[in-house]
């Protein structure tokens, strides 16, 4: 991707991410709402420098077929907190034990267990609050919000990222299995990136083969935005990514390049990436910004 691509990709993420944080930072209460240690809990993490991909996802979703961003604003902000709030267990001592998270230390290590235990359930249950907000979305018809909703519910728990956080888990030690491997990365990742693009279209009144061509979008750039993390996880550093690396090798963690290698690994994202991009054809010069990001991913150096 040449200098010109990247720069105005750099700057559609760059404003859309303001978008959303000036809209998170809007619907939050202040730090200094009693009880304070929670909304501070839950600003350190949600604040602490994200990508904000799933929102950003949303939102260009819903821009592309004909809404405005304001009209997927809560339903982007809910996605980023529902994504927050599985960084913040994911950190803790009876997960992965991390220390630090995007630079900074993790949030138990700051608040303790108890309350970073809590601004992940807080975070978690909010999101579903802001993502119920009729007064929010005038425009939107209710049977839609309640459609996304249980969208999102369902790429969150039992059947998403939950299963594959527990299938993640029960695999750490055990012998490579290709199976295995796919239920994770489809559940813990793709799940939720691709609801996050449905959202979006959804709220913007998208019709069913518009849904399709960002559902298929969405599953490819999911698993392939997984497999670059697990790349960056053997070959980035601590100082670039913002926390430990060489981890998953350590805890004999159940990843593509553990299984395939990082040649084969990187092939696999890059002709996920090319799939991706071939689902938009029909979409037309207006997904440029999902094409663009999709190479982006497996670029990235954190």
């Amino acid at each position: 991707m040449g200098n010109n691509r990247a720069d105005t990709l750099e700057a559609f993420l760059r404003q859309r991410k303001d978008l959303v944080d000036e809209a998170l930072d809007a619907f939050l209460p202040p730090e200094d709402t009693p009880p304070e240690s929670i909304f501070k809990a839950v600003r350190y993490s949600l604040f602490a420098g994200g990508k904000r991909l799933r929102p950003i996802l949303a939102v260009a979703a819903a821009e592309i077929c004909g809404a405005g961003a304001a009209d997927v604003l809560p339903v982007a902000c809910a996605l980023e907190m529902i994504h927050t709030y599985s960084l913040i267990h994911d950190d803790l001592p009876a997960m992965d034990d991390d220390d630090y998270r995007r630079g900074r230390p993790t949030s138990h290590r700051v608040f303790g267990e108890a309350v970073a235990i809590l601004a992940g359930d807080a975070l978690l249950t909010e999101a579903f609050r802001l993502a119920a907000r009729r007064d929010l979305m005038p425009g939107t018809p209710p049977e839609t919000i309640v459609t996304v909703i249980g969208e999102i519910a369902e790429a969150a728990g039992f059947f998403g990222m939950i299963a594959g956080q527990v299938a993640d888990i029960a695999a750490e030690g055990k012998p490579a299995d290709e199976k295995t491997l796919a239920f994770i990365h489809s559940r813990k990742t793709e799940r939720l990136i691709t609801v996050s693009l449905r959202a979006g279209a959804l709220i913007a009144g998208a019709g069913e083969d518009i849904l399709k061509d960002l559902t298929e979008y969405g599953r490819r750039i999911g698993l392939a935005f997984q497999i670059s993390d697990d790349i960056l996880n053997v070959e980035s550093s601590a100082a670039v990514l913002g926390k430990g690396t060489g981890s998953d090798a350590a805890r004999g963690k159940l990843t593509y390049p553990a299984l395939y290698g990082l040649e084969a690994s990187r092939e696999k994202a890059r002709l996920l990436v090319e799939e991706a991009v071939r689902c938009l054809t029909a979409l037309g010069e207006k997904a440029d910004p999902l094409r663009k990001l999709a190479y982006f991913i497996v670029q990235r150096k954190s």
